[in-house]
Formats: C-alpha cells, structure tokens, sequence
C-alpha cells in the first residue's frame, strides 16, 4: 500500500507510521516541519505543508491508495476562545483539505480513514452507545459531526470512508496517561467528581492494529468505534492506575466544581463521558489485545 498521512508525526500517528514501514507499505507524511521533510527514510518520506492550508502538498495525495487522517490539535487543555477554534480548524479544514485533493485526484481504490471521536455521543450517562447511537449537541459532539461530515464527501469521489471515533488513547508516549501519571507518582491520584463516569479507552497498540484490521475490510465504511470492550469508572480507573504504578490511593475525590474552576469548560469532559461498545469491531472479530484496563495499564506502565 502507499499510504498518505496526516499527524502522522504526532502520539498515535508515529506509532502507525512505524507499524505500517515495518510491514513494508510506503508512508508520505505531511508535516509543516521543512527540517523534517529532509530526512526521509526508506519506506517512509515527508511532505511539507499546512494542512489546515490548501497548498502544492494536495498534488502529493495523487498516488496512494490509503488515506489516513489523524490530525488535531490536543483537547487536553482548559479551552479558551482561540482553543476551541484551534481544536475546530485543525480538524474541519484539514479534512475538507484532504477530500479536496481527492476530488481532483481520479482516485481509483482508495480508502479513507478519518478521525473523529466519541465525543459524538455527548454525555449520556449509563447508556450504552453503539455506532448506531444518535449524537449529542455539545461542543465535541457538533465538531464530531462536522468532522464526520466532512470526510463523508469523499464518498462523491468514489473513495471507501471508514470514520474511527476514537475513545481515549493509553500510550506510554503520552496522550491521556502524559497528563495522569505524573499526578500519581506523587501518591495524589484520585477519583474526578463523582467517580461514577465512564471512561472508554483503548490502548495504544490495540488502536494502531485496529487500522491495520480495518484496511483488510474492503466491505466495512463508515463509523467504527475504537474502544476498549470493556469500559470502565473513573473510579475504578483511578484504582488501576495506581496499582499499576505501586501508588496508593488515600485521597479523597476532587470535587466536580473544582474540576471545572480549573479546567473551565473542558471539565465537563472529564466529569460526564460516555460508555462506548465498540460494536462493529466485535462482530468483525477483532481480537482484542487489551480488552481490560488491568492488563492494559500493567503493559505500560508495569
């Protein structure tokens, strides 16, 4: 396969690229690093541009047979004005970018998968959400939207879309452990809130096979949620973790008005979240490394 990729540079999408050279397929990131763009490698290249920017980079996509769309400004920071537009142009202009290049590209077999995220759900307490579940009208869930929605026009192209809606990634690179583990180490890991949300994760190496897996399934577009099965409270989360990391947990919940004096709107995110099933993946068969955060946390952090 060629594959073009952006974020590819970033937690998930280094590790991708890494699997997907190993493997012997040709990888061409776009970076906004001209540094970077000049020290491609065998099996894996760099273009350099701004995807949120129509650019020359748009010739590049012709050629590649497999589309992967990662980029996205972190949404792990207490979100301000200019944030929360970040987070939004970084995904929607990208993506419209990318589809763009597609339609002018005649592509032939190509297959797109895009980013979004379980945020599309919106905060639905103990329900259970599958792929077929309705969407919130939150922040994230209205971005997810567009974002979906923006990728989905490729399909006027001819081009096989399959969106993966991330949960929260565990990686030993950073991501969701980089903000959790340096509270831990210092013995003061402790439930958010009520303790009583759910979190829905899924490890690093599950989340990186999965693509592999999905690029196998020729028959398989649209949403797919990139879970864990087994979803888990905050709570039983925080117990984990600190077990993984020898740490105890004496102290006591941070209160939920804290949360959001400290994390601004953001905070709602880590007080509400969603029980997420990855539904198409288990009827797919997909085999679960992690399935339990246990194991999961044990792996990485152990």
């Amino acid at each position: 396969m060629n594959v073009f990729m952006t974020g590819g540079t970033g937690f998930v999408g280094t590790t991708l690229c890494e699997r997907l050279s190993a493997l012997g397929h040709g990888v061409t990131v776009l970076t906004r690093s001209a540094g970077l763009a000049r020290e491609s490698q065998r099996g894996l290249r760099y273009v350099t541009g701004d995807p949120t920017q129509p650019g020359p980079w748009q010739e590049t996509v012709a050629g590649h047979n497999v589309i992967i769309n990662l980029a996205g400004a972190s949404i792990f920071k207490r979100w301000t004005r200019d944030v929360k537009h970040a987070i939004r142009d970084s995904r929607i202009k990208t993506t419209h970018n990318l589809v763009a290049a597609l339609g002018g590209s005649s592509p032939k077999n190509v297959t797109l998968l895009s980013t979004s995220a379980i945020g599309y759900y919106g905060y639905r307490g103990d329900e259970a959400l599958e792929e077929e579940s309705s969407p919130g009208d939150d922040f994230l869930a209205k971005l997810s939207q567009d974002w979906e929605a923006e990728a989905l026009q490729a399909v006027q192209h001819g081009v096989r879309v399959v969106i993966c809606r991330f949960g929260i990634v565990l990686g030993a690179g950073g991501g969701a452990l980089g903000q959790m583990v340096p509270i831990f180490k210092k013995g003061m890991g402790s439930p958010l809130g009520s303790g009583k949300q759910w979190f829905s994760w899924i490890h690093e190496q599950d989340l990186v096979n999965i693509y592999l897996f999905l690029l196998d399934q020729p028959g398989v577009s649209g949403p797919v949620n990139c879970t864990a099965p087994h979803p888990v409270r905050n709570e039983t989360l925080t117990k984990a973790l600190a077990q993984a990391m020898g740490k105890p947990t004496f102290m006591p919940a941070v209160p939920g008005f804290l949360v959001k004096v400290m994390m601004g709107e953001f905070g709602t995110v880590l007080l509400e979240g969603q029980k997420v099933i990855p539904k198409r993946l288990l009827e797919l068969g997909y085999p679960f490394r992690f399935p339990m955060i246990e194991a999961a946390l044990q792996d990485l952090l152990g």
